[in-house]
Order: structure tokens, then C-alpha cells, then sequence
């Protein structure tokens, strides 16, 4: 009579996962149905025979950064983004000035920085992409935090390659014709529509086409290009602004302090979210460009790095956008929205420079195309990492069938600014705040030895208890409050949404 076994001969497991009929003549490869084959996978990972603890094993061809200073880019770039350019800035600005980046880079330090460094461990340790690296050091219990990971990846890249799109179109503006005094007027024919939905497909094929490149050839490649000329840009638009007739009023509303403003539970929940979303955290991206690094690297080190040129960025950005904006006289629009300051009132600013306008706008639209798709390329990532390690898909028709279904997923968006803010409620506030309390807890409590993945490399620092101690007992406390107002605010958005309708 025939049984069933599971072959463990593989190394790479793609044989490991395909169940095998048994009989006295030997054993041969059933040809499962797709959906068998799938489950079979989630259900049982390869495992290493060699390795005692049993405990998964990378495939031998996993790909790997070429140098330090290529995963340094990539990962920069992963967390410097559209929230550095815009948000950052209004949310200084609103909610108090140099007290409000007192508390944010507070944040960061006691909640950021650990969370960060605890996506570094769990990716270079396991090498596998979340779904399974989750399941690696906490059985299949986790796996459902992995899927989070990579839900929260899909969700957010399908409404932020919509507002990439936007930048592509004003950079075209600025290109071609130059930005017309009534811009301003225009900017609902830019946010909503055909068009919309064609700039998005536009950025959505540029991320699709460097993320299926592969790691070295396609991300760290274009991050070792793209990242040192954000950074200039940012700084010579900077020196520019500060040029300008009027720019100090500018400068003083960037920086008036007013401590009453971060004394509210809004203005906490607003710090720890733009710590999130710009640091990358809770989608699983850090963790999935660490499952890349080798043994070598000293993490601490490098989440040191990530954390200082995302905040220096974030504030050099805010020295451009203020002082232009004041100087042009036109303080009082920007005090409207986030997006307004972006896509109303700069564009409205260059047009009325003339010329050196249409220069400055064509770069200062560069700069956001740079970080948007640093930031979309690591988000894609994530989830064709996981269809790799998970699914055994090849890399090029993993980029281009999750790719296609993200961009169909934001195409709601793209006609519907209402539907983006909610699902960017979503997004941000339920799953990037959910899913780094979740990965604090499982790195503080559950995950074994963290201590000992942390100090490989870096055998020289001292701060590693204090480190799982933030983990353990500080990060789960200031996630749990912001979470909740989170919460509120996404249910707020919710039933605004469908009581407009």
C-alpha cells in the first residue's frame, strides 16, 4: 500500500516541499495541483537536514549586497521618501517647531531605533524574506505577522505610487512648459483621473523594472546613483531658499517653539507615525534588505546610519520648503494641508520666479521622483520576496505579477483622493504601528538569543541590554497608546468616507 512522505534532500527546499508516493519499488515526485503545492509550503518549510535545531536553511543562491555602502544606500533610500519632503516639514511646523522635533527624534531614539535594529536581526538572521523569517525563530504561531508585513507593503505602495505619479506629471511641467500662474487651479485635473491612473502605471513600470533587475544589478545599482544626487539637490535647493528676500520668515515658522503643542496625545501619534512610516518599519522592508547582508555587518552601526540620514534629509527638506514659500508670500496657503504645500502652493511659488522658477521646480520634482522610488522599490520588495521564498517564483515574474496587482489595487486612489486618505489611514496608523508593536514583542519576548544575532558583527558595543529592554517594556507601552488614537482616527476616516457617500 502506497504512503505519503515529504523528500529532504533539496538544500534550496523547492524539491522539500513536494510530497513524494513511497512503495516498495522507491519513491517518485507526484505532480500536485498548484494549490496543494502552495499549502504544502506555508504548511512545512525546508528545513536543513544537517542542522540540529532543524532550523531553515537559505537557498544557496540567494542574493546578497555587493558592498556595506550599497545595502547603506538602499536602505536610506528605502526609508527616505515623500514623508521626508513634505510631512516632516508641516508636521514641525503645526505642531510646535524645534519642540516638536525634540519629541519626534525622542521617538526615534527610544522606539524607532530599537524597532529598526530588531528588523536588521530578524532579516540577516533568518535570511528569508517576513512571511518566513517570522516562522524561522517563532513557528508557524507568527506566520500570520509576516502576511501583515507584506499586506501593509502591497497597501501602501498601491496609493503612494499615486502620489509618485503626481510628481512624475509636475516634473514634466516643469520640463516641457514651465508651471502657468493659475497651476494652483489645476491641481484636481493632476490628483484624480485617467491621468492620474497613467502616471501611476508610468512610476509603477520604473519600480517593476529595477526590482526585477535583482538586488545588486537592479536596487543597489540604482540606489548607489539616485541617493548621493537626492542629497545634493536637497542641499543646493536648500542654499538656494535661503538666497531669497523674505526667506526668514520662513525659518522662523520652521523653528518657533511652542511647547504646548506636543503636550496631546494627536501630536504623539503624529511623531511616532512619521517615525514609522519614514524609517520604513512595520512593512517588513528593512527586514527583507537585511535578509541580503552577510555575517559581517555591524548592524547597530548601520541602523545608526539609516536613523541619522533619514532625520537629516527630513529637516534639510523643511530649509527648502519653508523659506521659498514665505518668501513668495504666500505663507498662508501652506498652512492648509500637506499635500496643499507640495502640489498647490510650490508649484503656484515656481511660477512666480520665472525662469530660474521652471529650474528649481524641474529639480525639486527630481528630488521627490528620486525618493519616491527609493522608497517604492523597497516596498515592492517586500512582496516579491516573499512570492520568491514562498511560491518559488522566478524574480522577474514575481516583480511583474505583484507589481500589476498593487497597481490595480491603487486605481481607486488615483480617482478618488478621499479613498487614498483612507486608505492611507489604513495603512499607517493600523498596520506600520500594529505590525511594529507586534515585531517588538516577538523580538523582546519570544524570539531566541536576539542579543547574540545583534552582536555578530559588532562585538564592540555595550548597549544590548538597554536595547531589549526598549524592546521588551518602552516600545510596546508608546505603541499600544498610539495605536489606539490610531485607531480612532482610521475609524473616523472610515465612516467620513461612506458618510459622504
Amino acid at each position: 500500500m502506497a504512503t505519503w512522505s515529504r523528500s529532504r534532500i533539496s538544500s534550496d527546499g523547492l524539491i522539500g516541499a513536494l510530497p513524494c508516493r513511497v512503495s516498495g519499488s522507491g519513491a517518485s515526485p507526484a505532480m500536485p495541483r498548484p494549490a496543494r503545492y502552495v499549502r504544502a509550503w506555508l504548511r512545512d518549510p525546508p528545513r536543513d537536514p544537517i542542522s540540529a535545531g532543524g532550523r531553515f536553511m537559505a537557498s544557496a543562491n540567494r542574493e546578497q549586497w555587493s558592498s556595506r555602502r550599497g545595502f547603506i544606500l538602499a536602505a536610506i533610500g528605502s526609508a527616505v521618501g515623500l514623508g521626508n519632503m513634505w510631512r516632516f516639514s508641516y508636521l514641525t511646523a503645526e505642531n510646535g517647531g524645534a519642540a516638536f522635533v525634540i519629541l519626534y527624534l525622542g521617538i526615534t531614539l527610544l522606539v524607532g531605533l530599537p524597532v529598526l535594529l530588531a528588523e536588521l536581526v530578524l532579516g540577516r538572521g533568518s535570511q528569508q524574506s517576513p512571511i518566513r523569517a517570522l516562522a524561522h525563530y517563532g513557528g508557524d504561531a507568527w506566520k500570520p505577522l509576516g502576511f501583515v508585513f507584506v499586506a501593509a507593503g502591497f497597501l501602501i505602495l498601491s496609493y503612494y505610487a499615486v502620489i509618485a505619479g503626481w510628481t512624475v506629471r509636475y516634473a514634466g511641467i516643469a520640463l516641457f512648459s514651465g508651471f502657468d500662474a493659475d497651476i494652483a487651479d489645476h491641481f484636481g485635473e493632476v490628483a484624480t483621473g485617467f491621468d492620474a491612473v497613467c502616471y501611476q502605471v508610468l512610476f509603477m513600470a520604473g519600480t517593476i523594472w529595477v526590482v526585477a533587475r535583482g538586488v545588486r544589478a537592479g536596487i543597489e545599482r540604482t540606489s548607489m546613483v539616485l541617493m548621493p544626487l537626492l542629497f545634493l539637490i536637497v542641499c543646493g535647493l536648500a542654499i538656494h531658499a535661503a538666497t531669497l528676500d523674505g526667506s526668514e520668515g520662513g525659518y522662523r515658522y520652521y523653528f518657533e517653539t511652542d511647547w504646548s503643542k506636543i503636550l496631546t496625545a494627536g501630536v504623539l501619534k503624529d511623531a511616532a507615525g512619521q517615525a514609522f512610516f519614514s524609517l520604513s518599519l512595520g512593512m517588513g522592508a528593512m527586514l527583507t534588505f537585511a535578509s541580503y547582508l552577510s555575517r559581517e555587518n555591524h548592524l547597530p552601526n548601520e541602523s545608526v546610519l539609516i536613523v541619522g540620514a533619514d532625520v537629516g534629509i527630513a529637516f534639510i527638506a523643511g530649509l527648502v520648503v519653508f523659506p521659498m514659500i514665505f518668501a513668495l508670500g504666500l505663507s498662508e496657503a501652506v498652512k492648509e494641508s500637506t499635500i496643499g504645500a507640495l502640489f498647490i502652493t510650490l508649484p503656484q511659488a515656481f511660477a512666480e520666479m520665472g525662469p530660474v522658477g521652471r529650474i528649481v521646480g524641474l529639480l525639486f520634482f527630481s528630488a521627490l521622483i528620486v525618493g519616491a522610488l527609493t522608497s517604492a522599490i523597497s516596498l515592492l520588495e517586500v512582496v516579491v520576496a516573499s512570492a520568491i521564498d514562498g511560491l518559488g517564483w522566478s524574480r522577474k515574474r514575481a516583480a511583474i505579477v505583484s507589481g500589476i496587482a498593487i497597481t490595480i489595487l491603487g486605481i481607486p486612489s488615483a480617482f478618488d483622493t478621499e479613498i487614498l486618505g483612507v486608505v492611507d489611514s489604513i495603512a499607517n496608523n493600523i498596520l506600520l504601528l500594529g505590525g511594529g508593536l507586534a515585531l517588538s514583542i516577538f523580538v523582546g519576548w519570544i524570539m531566541s538569543d536576539p542579543i547574540g544575532e545583534a552582536r555578530t558583527g559588532a562585538e564592540d558595543v555595550r548597549w544590548f541590554l538597554l536595547w531589549r529592554f526598549l524592546l521588551r517594556f518602552v516600545c510596546p507601552a508608546v505603541l499600544v497608546f498610539v495605536l489606539w488614537f490610531g485607531l480612532q482616527d482610521t475609524a473616523a476616516a472610515v465612516k467620513g468616507l461612506f458618510g459622504a457617500r
